[in-house]
């Protein structure tokens, strides 16, 4: 058996839909015996999990699978490998910059908690 990582996109419409179009993109770990198997196991996966809710304000909310766009098979699980890369272009390199440090911040904020909490 293989792992492969498989991104996941999915179109979320609230109400009727006249909103600027959102996108979810999910990289989720797959093991299968080969890439067909992986790609169809990521689909499968996809199509299970769309949903329909009511949101705060009681309107619908559709998360439609649209399909896996990337599939990458994960030759060695080692220490600082890189698994994804993206490369995006933001108007304001200093708020990009920004909001990354808060989430770093975030992140080493909440796993300080955890990690007092479990010793």
């Amino acid at each position: 058996m293989n792992w492969y990582l498989a991104k996941m996109v999915y179109r979320i419409i609230c109400g009727d839909g006249e909103h600027t179009p959102q996108f979810d993109e999910q990289l989720r770990l797959i093991k299968a015996s080969d890439e067909f198997h992986a790609f169809q196991k990521a689909q499968l996966l996809g199509e299970r999990e769309q949903d329909n809710f009511l949101n705060a304000a009681q309107k619908p909310v559709h998360w439609k699978f649209i399909d896996v766009s990337e599939l990458h098979k994960l030759d060695d699980l080692i220490d600082g490998a890189e698994m994804y890369s993206r490369i995006c272009e933001d108007d304001d390199a200093e708020i990009f910059i920004s909001v990354t440090h808060l989430k770093a911040a975030h992140i080493l904020e909440n796993s300080m908690k955890k990690s007092v909490q479990l010793n």
